[in-house]
């Protein structure tokens, strides 16, 4: 084939930003559809190459997407970044702000914070349950304040129900490396480790574009240097525990990158979203009953 007709038989569709156009990619993916992001060195705008005899097919795949994913009230596109803010993580700081005020009624620490030599008694739960648990106001204030940026943005992008899941997961999983890390009997509390698994969701999310366009590596480069000094800005501080923050960023990295290479469709399916959301409260609930029982 010559060079003249490689070109007539590909076609564009342009894109707002790159977000719409890796969101835009998937859903083709999900049809069959396999397109190519390609980004405009003239004017920096973003655009899906496709195969010319599934113009027609992409556009109406789109256009379905879009009629049925219109934006709520409640999401805000980051002008200039591509990015969106869900707002519902407003409703995970309330959650956490409930566990403060229940605490000064209830003794929750006791039976919830991170404590290694119960975690290796077998009170498993406890890698979770302190997740919800803050020792004072200004420890509260600080997770709730980075949360609901983080965690919104990742929202934005994974899902409400996926990311809080996914982030929660990693929040434990920050727990469990300080279980196997730190040599003598360790206490822990806060939901710092779930937040810095939202941020390594979010340090992971360009991936999603390197399947469908290799020009995108220094795109992914800039996002995990950005991520990693991030993570040294927010979870180094020396009176915190160092150890949960990096091992919740670690989980929360692996975790976007599993769904990018493995899954990257599940953001678009309900049934995966409903799915996260029954398995986040399970395990709130269920956690939180063992503990209390």
């Amino acid at each position: 084939m010559s060079p003249a007709n490689m070109q007539f038989s590909q076609s564009s569709i342009s894109a707002r930003s790159e977000r719409q156009a890796m969101d835009w990619s998937l859903v083709l993916v999900s049809q069959g559809i396999e397109p190519v992001i390609e980004r405009s060195p003239e004017d920096g705008s973003w655009r899906l190459v496709v195969d010319g005899k599934d113009h027609a097919a992409a556009v109406a795949a789109i256009r379905q997407y879009v009629l049925e994913n219109r934006r709520r009230a409640w999401q805000k596109e980051l002008k200039w970044t591509g990015l969106l803010f869900d707002a519902r993580s407003v409703i995970w700081a309330i959650a956490l702000l409930s566990f403060y005020a229940l605490d000064h009624l209830v003794d929750l620490k006791t039976a919830g914070m991170m404590n290694s030599a119960a975690v290796r008694a077998g009170q498993w739960w406890r890698l979770f349950t302190a997740i919800m648990l803050h020792a004072d106001v200004a420890h509260l204030a600080a997770n709730v304040t980075t949360g609901i940026l983080i965690l919104g943005l990742a929202m934005g992008f994974y899902g409400v129900e996926i990311c809080l899941l996914a982030a929660y997961l990693a929040g434990a999983g920050g727990n469990w490396a300080g279980l196997l890390i730190y040599t003598q009997p360790h206490r822990g509390l806060g939901a710092s480790g779930m937040v810095m698994g939202g941020l390594g969701l979010l340090t992971v999310q360009s991936l999603f574009l390197w399947r469908h366009s290799r020009s995108t590596l220094e795109l992914i480069k800039r996002g995990i240097v950005a991520g990693g000094l991030l993570l040294v800005l927010l979870g180094f501080n020396p009176t915190s525990d160092v150890i949960a923050h990096v091992g919740g960023f670690f989980w929360g990295c692996l975790f976007g990158g599993v769904l990018a290479f493995f899954w990257p469709d599940a953001r678009q399916k309900r049934w995966v979203a409903f799915l996260a959301g029954a398995l986040f409260g399970a395990l709130v609930i269920g956690t939180w009953w063992l503990a209390l029982r």
